[in-house]
């Protein structure tokens, strides 16, 4: 078939391999991520490996070389709520404490530049060269003569050496929190960090303190103030009492606290002389009609309940039945019964005249009750009305009592404030040391293992940067799936990398079982279907730079076409740099430059080497100029003429970066195999290669990947069963 012919067959199978190389690439996208990140760390292990070592080393040598650090921890209680010893409100309020910020905010305060301020001041550590020295430094200036810019510059170095070694560390869940303080002295991390402890405790009860100081003077001036007012409200209240004879007996506080009088003077006396004159009123009546049921009856109360009567009667009745007895022993005119009738008289006159008087005390009686009542009714009118002008007046009264009691009121109040503001600082704190630091045993840093352990993953991160930037700058191909689908070229088969010289190659290659036959066999399969009659009779094998594995794979496929009873013509198409003679183990005394130069007998440069069905071409002597030579028609006239007596021609091409040669020889042939190294040249020198076979029209049939390893090949792409391509070994 014609170069034409093959020509236009060769979009076609271009699809068909195209086709072939997405697939490639689809299952190179579908590599596990952990298989492409091993294969990254193999292939740059070395590099991890100093990089760690090396920040381990470095690790171990600055702890070695670091001062040691002791560390004190104090432990202190933070309640949300302060316990209150007087029982009194303060003025902040009682959902204060409750915020949810609150813990922050101590927390704050405990990392805040005034605390440190306060603890520079109290243990003077500004004119102490021993704090200084603790922690490594040197200050300015002699502590005993310090000028006032020395002392406010060590002040404020002290000052900051204790903020950037205070460490505050809550505990989760509780009120806990550890405040800790690192130096190189033990006694001052002890020292420094108690006192902190401590002057967090004064600080807040200083703050508590300012806060209820403009408190207090807001209130002494209007306690002043009201004082003054209360007096004048009072005493107009006074005064005008005293005017309108206002005498309260009893006072009382309302239930808005108001002075409430419960009584006067005048409504006493009013109510006192009514209530006697009831009384009067009342006798009188009662006289009255005892004066109107008979004064001369001896039946009535008085007479019956006079004691003289009823004993002057007692004695008539005992003198009347003493006579009755006698009257019927003896005559009437009998002396005894006549003496006894005697004393009946006079005992009756007596009974008589007590009678009479008692009415006549009853009328008496009767006569001054009317009097008293008259003169009490009298008072009760006068009282009256002395009662309603007070009453009156008690208006004007009330007045001025209610705005006197307003003011006692309000002067109360700011004097019970007064005091509870003055007391309610006696309250506990609302912070407690739980424990004090103790000068610490051992130091806190440096740690080895800890140290180790942070150079060991500050190298591992460091690397996989390392890995990462490497891996971005090199541009060489890693893998099979990578030719298709970043080169858009088919792939025609994976080479091993293997660790032969010359002599031992075409050992290798005429053992079929061997890998490195095995796999070129692989490529002479995949050459078997680029064109409509198998592997193309004529092409050339290049590669975008020397030492590739052009050679190698130009003479392993001649070989393998060899074994399959082709016969097969390898020319040495290297003129500047030949090496096909010492792959196959001939003489390069004549060769294709012979040919070129214008000797015409082809047969004669043409050499058997031994290997069945294969014979050779050298390069043969080198030209001074071999692009002049290949640019003649010569060579395609001679792969025409040896077409006609091989089935086979196979040219080892020069590289085609910075030489000419191998684009010429591309029109002699059917098309070129481009060799590529793995992991060698770049991507866009190799697109640049493959450039300039295109600007020539050049058919690359496919592309050989060589020297790949077994980490780069070992998944997915097929070319690992029984090959052996454990191998590292380079070719």
């Amino acid at each position: 078939m014609s170069s034409h012919a093959l020509m236009s067959v060769a979009p076609h199978q271009s699809v068909t391999l195209d086709e072939g190389s997405a697939a490639g690439a689809q299952r190179r996208v579908g590599v596990p991520v952990l298989v492409s990140l091993l294969q990254s760390v193999v292939r740059w292990r070395w590099v991890i490996l100093s990089i760690v070592a090396a920040l381990l080393l470095a690790g171990g040598i600055v702890t070695l070389l670091m001062t040691p650090q002791y560390t004190a921890t104090a432990r202190l209680e933070i309640s949300r709520e302060r316990q209150n010893v007087t029982n009194v409100d303060t003025l902040e309020s009682p959902q204060a404490g409750q915020d949810v910020e609150f813990y922050k905010t101590q927390y704050s305060l405990l990392e805040a530049r005034s605390l440190a301020e306060r603890v520079s001041r109290s243990l003077r550590l500004a004119t102490n060269d021993e704090f200084f020295a603790a922690h490594g430094i040197e200050p300015e200036g002699n502590a005993a003569r310090l000028t006032p810019v020395e002392r406010q510059a060590r002040e404020d170095r002290a000052i900051k050496l204790l903020l950037d070694h205070i460490s505050i560390d809550p505990i989760a869940t509780s009120s806990l929190v550890d405040v800790s303080y690192t130096s190189a002295s033990p006694i001052w991390a002890s020292r420094i960090t108690n006192e902190w402890c401590e002057q967090f405790i004064a600080a807040g009860i200083d703050r508590r303190f300012a806060s209820t100081a403009y408190a207090r003077r807001v209130l002494t001036t209007g306690l002043a103030d009201l004082a003054r007012r209360l007096e004048v409200s009072e005493r107009a209240a006074v005064n005008f009492a005293n005017r309108n004879d206002i005498v309260a007996l009893g006072r009382v506080r309302g239930a808005d606290g108001k002075t409430e009088i419960e009584r006067t003077l005048a409504s006493s006396d009013l109510d006192a002389l009514n209530t006697a004159l009831a009384a009067a009123t009342a006798e009188r009546i009662s006289a009255e009609s005892r004066a109107s049921s008979g004064s001369d009856s001896g039946t009535s109360a008085e007479a019956l309940t006079n004691t003289t009567i009823a004993g002057l009667r007692q004695r008539r009745a005992e003198a009347a039945s003493e006579m009755a007895k006698l009257s019927v022993q003896f005559e009437p005119n009998y002396p005894t019964v006549r003496a006894l009738r005697e004393q009946i008289t006079a005992l009756d006159a007596s009974i008589a005249r007590e009678v009479s008087r008692v009415g006549s005390s009853r009328t008496a009686q009767y006569q001054e009750l009317v009097a008293r009542e008259q003169d009490l009714r009298s008072r009760v009118d006068e009282s009256k009305g002395r009662f309603g002008r007070q009453q009156s007046a008690s208006i004007q009264y009330n007045i001025l009592q209610r705005e006197a009691d307003t003011n006692r009121q309000l002067y109360d109040s700011l004097l019970q404030r007064s005091k509870q503001i003055s007391v309610s600082d006696v309250g506990a704190t609302n912070v407690a040391v739980v424990d004090l630091a103790n000068p610490p045993k051992a130091p806190s840093s440096p740690r080895l293992l800890l140290n180790l352990a942070i150079a060991l993953f500050a190298g591992i991160g460091l690397s996989a940067i390392a890995v990462f930037a490497l891996e971005q700058i090199d541009e060489g191909l890693r893998e099979p799936g990578d030719v298709s689908r970043l080169l858009g070229v088919p792939l025609l088969g994976s080479i091993p990398k293997q660790q032969t010289d010359d002599k031992n190659l075409t050992v290798t290659l005429e053992d079929a079982k061997s890998e490195l036959s095995e796999a070129y066999l692989s490529v002479r399969s995949s050459l078997a279907f680029s064109s409509d009659h198998g592997v193309p009779r004529t092409l050339m094998v290049t590669s975008s730079r020397a030492g590739e594995g052009k050679s190698t794979t130009a003479a392993a496929l001649a070989i393998v076409l060899g074994r399959t009873g082709k016969r097969v013509l390898l020319i040495d198409g290297d003129m500047r740099s030949p090496s096909v003679d010492s792959i196959m183990d001939c003489s390069n005394a004549e060769g294709l430059s012979n040919f070129l130069a214008g000797q015409d007998d082809w047969r004669g440069l043409v050499q058997d080497v031994g290997f069945r069905n294969i014979s050779i071409m050298a390069s043969g002597p080198m030209p001074p100029s071999a692009a002049e030579l290949l640019s003649s028609d010569r060579m395609s006239r001679l792969v025409q003429e040896l077409r006609e007596t091989f089935d086979h021609v196979v040219i080892d091409a020069p590289p085609i970066l910075g030489l000419a040669d191998a684009p010429l020889l591309t029109k002699a042939v059917e098309g070129c195999v481009f060799v590529i190294e793995a992991e060698g040249v770049a991507v866009r020198g190799l697109r640049a290669a493959l450039g300039r076979l295109e600007m020539v029209h050049a058919h690359v049939i496919g592309v050989v990947l060589t020297k790949l390893s077994h980490r780069q090949a070992g998944y997915g792409y097929g070319y690992g069963y029984d090959y052996g391509y454990g191998s590292d070994k380079d070719n």
